[in-house]
């Protein structure tokens, strides 16, 4: 009997220790549950004002900065978009010109040159409808995260320096896209900086002859610069995958998959607007 009844009690100290331990781990669980709940269901409510403060923020940079290099003698309308060039808000069909060379991309400072240049290539003509501009500018404000306003700035800049410059709009919005996902105020470790991430030091003249109070960091003056810099590189090399290689700073053809990823940039934009490529 005494050995029945010190193995009952072993057993129910056995079993109360067990109930004790199960119970302080429930415990445990439960409150690092609610904490879970707690911290999903407030990130769920905060992340969309953060993000939609932010995209505010965004519009409002580049509006502020735009007009320290829009011409004295050009108005604007609603969107930011400079007189006489993309009509986005009619159905009237846009001209651009589109270099017949494919494209890579670039970075803001020229190397030397391993041989002369090429002839220049043909350009042909390209027409964007209203439509297809606007799909433009949703696609990049969806995938980048830009104020869908503040895209009417940056398409109609590009456009309007690449009819003057004879450059593919859709090549220098890829360029932005790769360079600085569309962020005015990025900075590399080099000193590398805005939208194609031009290299001020090497080319503040350039930011000076535009009159830009804000340097590379003016979005309109730093794709102005970024497309004369990429324009000079293409005409050394001969070619835009050339062009492209000489903006990043290879001095050989091999530019580390920079240009793949540029010219693949283009092509999306071109799929998701609707707008053709010239043929390379």
């Amino acid at each position: 009997m005494p050995d029945a009844s010190a193995a009952s009690v072993l057993f129910r100290h056995l079993a109360q220790g067990v109930h004790r331990y199960l119970a302080e781990w429930l415990r445990i669980c439960s409150v690092y549950l609610g904490i879970a709940v707690i911290v999903t269901v407030s990130m769920g409510f905060a992340l969309p004002g953060l993000r939609d403060q932010a995209l505010q923020v965004h519009k409002a940079l580049l509006t502020a900065l735009a007009p320290s290099s829009v011409p004295s003698n050009a108005s604007s309308d609603q969107d930011g978009l400079l007189a006489g060039d993309l009509d986005i808000d009619t159905g009237a069909a846009v001209a651009m010109v589109v270099p017949d060379t494919t494209g890579s991309n670039a970075t803001g400072y020229l190397t030397p040159l391993p041989h002369p240049p090429a002839a220049a290539r043909a350009r042909v003509d390209v027409a964007a409808t209203s439509a297809q501009v606007e799909a433009l500018r949703n696609y990049i404000s969806r995938k980048y995260k830009v104020a869908y306003d503040a895209t009417g700035v940056l398409v109609n800049t590009s456009y309007k320096v690449g009819r003057d410059l004879k450059v593919d709009p859709l090549l220098l919005l890829a360029v932005i896209a790769i360079e600085s996902r569309y962020n005015p105020f990025a900075e590399s470790s080099v000193g590398a900086q805005g939208l194609m991430q031009v290299m001020t030091s090497v080319h503040r003249s350039k930011f000076d002859t535009l009159g830009s109070k804000n340097g590379a960091l003016d979005p309109v003056a730093n794709i102005r610069v970024g497309a004369g810099i990429l324009k000079d590189c293409i005409g050394r090399r001969g070619s835009v995958s050339g062009g492209l290689a000489c903006y990043v700073g290879a001095s050989g053809p091999n530019d580390g998959g920079y240009g793949d990823k540029v010219l693949a940039e283009r092509r999306r934009l071109a799929v998701a607007s609707g707008i053709p490529l010239a043929r390379d």
